[in-house]
Parts: structure tokens; C-alpha cells; sequence
């Protein structure tokens, strides 16, 4: 039904663009920048839209989701990664705080990591005919975030009686996070002006990654024949360790770039989702300014570990 109601509106898109696509194709610039502006001006609509539901989203229910998190100290592995499905790098952001801070497990950490979808579910939705990946891509997340995030507690506990260290959480007191998020948003500072601000910065942003990155990859496609390459059988393994290894860049501009590649075929399903587990958004930078420095390069190790395992898995199964 969601996919129906994607193509109908994809279809009213296409009709009330038409007139600008007749514009830009008068343009004396070759058909693979054409198509990457026509591509990429499409999509406005769909990513505002999109952008101004999760604003309300976040809004309304952030608060309640991180109060969920603070009570519930056995379940707060589950809870915090079903909280990082919600595209936007706001709960990875906060997850690294109150982590640095020693009040969450190392595996309620890399649960949401792991987790965190950042801008992988509003561009799916942008692309119709790609919608049905996002149900395979938001459960295998879960599945491996969640089991991933209780073993490495159980591991912990037998070895560093972690539950002991950490701090207690205040019931009622608000625990700021000063830390900011994409389009310098903080995720702890929320106002109704933001509820459309937010989504037109968001929109702008995105709309400007999605367009350079289209750009380098119809060029690819069109000059470099990379296609065969990197859809080979014999390089299907190696997908899966390099788009890991670039997924630990914090910039959403990572997982839309690996979202891109899936979506234009360049890049198997398996070694996109060994990129996305690995692209925890702004969270890294976080825990790199504010955590111990070797306890976080374990993290990030454990984090790529993950991340290309479960991608060979993937790729093995199917």
C-alpha cells in the first residue's frame, strides 16, 4: 500500500515538473548532467515532505524516547535501537554523550550505531521503485543491533561488571546535550519555529549531496565503466570491506552516497548494509571529542568488525 501511494504521488511529481524538466533539458550540457539535475530537483518535494514529518516526529516523541532509554536499564539495548531508526543522526549524537558520560552499556552504544539509518530511509521513500528495500534494510537492522548490542553487554559484564560502573541516570532531571547535530541542529534544543526551519535547511543540504554525488556517479557510469567492476561476483566480498570502512565517515553524505549506489545498481545490497550498520552519523565525532581515546578506537574496531561480518552473512545467505 505504501509503495501504491509513493508511485501516485511520484506520478503527480512528475506532472508538475514536467515543465521544468522541458527547461532543463534546453540546457547545452551533456545528457548524464542532465539527467543527475532533472534526477536530483525531483526528489525536493518527497525529501521536505519527509524531513518535516521526522521533525515532528523528534519533536514530540524524542523526549519520551530518551526517558524510555534512561529507565529501562536491561531493555535499553532495544529500546535505543529501535529510537535509531528514526532517520536523523540525533539519537547517535546523544547515545555518544550519555556514553562518555558512562551512563549507557558499550552495547546500548553500538546498538544504536548500528542501528541509525541517518538519511538511507527518506531517499528509499524518494524512489518508488526502491521502497520495498526499506522493510529488508530497517529489519536486518534491528535484528543485528539488537542481538549484536546484548551479547557485547553479557561479554562486558562477565569481564568488566560494567552494570557497577556506570552512572546513575536522574529520574526527573533533564540531562543536557551540547553537542550539535546535522545543519548545526542540536537535538536537545527543540522549538515549533524548527518544525519547518529544520526541514528547509535539511532539504537544501541533502537536495546539494544528492546532486554532486549523482553528478560522480552518472559520470562513472557514463565515461569510467566501474559498473562491471564493482558488480562483479569475484569483488562482492570486497564491496562489503570497503563500503564498511567508508561507512565510519560521520557525514550523512556517506550514507546517501551509499544509498545512491544501491539505488543506480553499483553497489550490492550486501555491501550496503555492511556501509550503513558502519555509518553512525555525527555519533563518532562525538565520542571522539568527549570519550576515553582507546576505549573508542575499540568501539569503532568493534563497530567495522560488525559491520562487515554481518555484510559477508548477507551476501553468503543470499
Amino acid at each position: 500500500m505504501l509503495i501504491s501511494i509513493l508511485e501516485h504521488i511520484n506520478d503527480f511529481n512528475e506532472r508538475v515538473f514536467a515543465p521544468v524538466d522541458k527547461l532543463i533539458n534546453l540546457l547545452p550540457l551533456e545528457d548524464w548532467i542532465l539527467d543527475a539535475i532533472t534526477d536530483s530537483i525531483h526528489l525536493l518535494p518527497f525529501l521536505f515532505i519527509i524531513f518535516v514529518l521526522i521533525e515532528i516526529l523528534e519533536f514530540y516523541f524524542a523526549d519520551k524516547i530518551n526517558a524510555w532509554i534512561k529507565k529501562a536499564r536491561r531493555s535499553e539495548v532495544a529500546v535505543g535501537s529501535l529510537a535509531s531508526i528514526l532517520p536523523q543522526c540525533g539519537f547517535s549524537v546523544i547515545a555518544s554523550s550519555l556514553y562518555s558520560r558512562k551512563m549507557i552499556t558499550r552495547g546500548c552504544l553500538i546498538a544504536v550505531y548500528l542501528g541509525t539509518s541517518d538519511e538511507t530511509i527518506p531517499i528509499l521513500l524518494a524512489h518508488p521503485e526502491k521502497a520495498c528495500l526499506i522493510l529488508p534494510i530497517i529489519g536486518l537492522k534491528l535484528l543485528i543491533a539488537i542481538s549484536v548490542g546484548y551479547i557485547i553487554d553479557v561479554i562486558s559484564r562477565q569481564f568488566t561488571d560494567e552494570d557497577t560502573k556506570l552512572a546513575e541516570i536522574p529520574e526527573d532531571e533533564k540531562i543536557e546535550i551540547h553537542e550539535e547535530g546535522c545543519c548545526n541542529h542540536n537535538p536537545d534544543t527543540r522549538n515549533k519555529k524548527e518544525l519547518i526551519l529544520h526541514p528547509i535547511s535539511h532539504t537544501v543540504n541533502i537536495f546539494g549531496f544528492i546532486l554532486i554525488i549523482t553528478l560522480i556517479l552518472n559520470y562513472a557510469l557514463e565515461h569510467l565503466s566501474i559498473a562491471n567492476f564493482l558488480t562483479a561476483s569475484s569483488h562482492r566480498y570486497l564491496q562489503c570491506v570497503v563500503s564498511a570502512i567508508v561507512g565510519l565517515i560521520p557525514n550523512c553524505a556517506v550514507s546517501i552516497a551509499i544509498t545512491m549506489m544501491l539505488i543506480k545498481g553499483t553497489l550490492t545490497f550486501s555491501a550496503a548494509m555492511s556501509g550503513l550498520l558502519s555509518n553512525a552519523g555525527l555519533g563518532l565525532l562525538v565520542l571522539l571529542k568527549n570519550n576515553d581515546f582507546k576505549d573508542t578506537l575499540k568501539i569503532i574496531f568493534l563497530l567495522l568488525l560488525i559491520s562487515i561480518l554481518a555484510g559477508f552473512a548477507i551476501e553468503f545467505i543470499l
